[in-house]
């Protein structure tokens, strides 16, 4: 059974979801997988954007749907972010064959639920979920011993 560790946060606006963003570049490190789930327009890019905003990695963070990955290259000596985007794919030998770096870089795969979980037992699953206003519930689920030893009772 692997280790699986659950945090809430209710978040009101796009600007606090970049601002989650950026307060979990310090959290992840090269390596960390983070799947993205959740519905069109619900703030995976933008929550990525801030993600790539804390890691200060070039930009700009756009969604990837149409070319399928992107990497964006650390500009202080961190590691570098790869924004992957598994929507059209048709499964993980597809995303498997983009060759992506997940040793030395943050990955982070919208849409990856289904598809993306066999790239590593360790990975954070964040699903985004739309309330009737601007106000989004993001559940972040850390899976396996690497998020077992990050997060105890908070991933943030």
């Amino acid at each position: 059974m692997t280790a699986r560790h659950d945090s809430v946060v209710r978040v009101p606006t796009g600007e606090a979801m970049r601002d989650l963003g950026r307060r979990l570049a310090g959290v992840v490190r090269a390596g960390d997988l983070v799947l993205l789930s959740g519905p069109l327009g619900a703030g995976k890019t933008t929550l990525t954007q801030g993600l790539g905003d804390g890691l200060n990695v070039r930009g700009p963070i756009t969604s990837p749907t149409f070319v399928i990955a992107r990497v964006h290259p650390a500009l202080a000596g961190g590691p570098p972010l790869v924004h992957a985007d598994a929507y059209r794919l048709g499964g993980l030998d597809e995303l498997d064959d983009l060759d992506l770096d997940l040793q030395d870089a943050v990955t982070v795969v919208e849409w990856g639920a289904g598809i993306a979980e066999g790239l590593s037992e360790d990975r954070l699953e964040i699903v985004i979920e739309r309330g009737e206003s601007e106000e989004r519930t993001v559940t972040l689920t850390g899976v396996g011993a690497r998020w077992a030893e990050a997060g105890g009772g908070s991933l943030l």
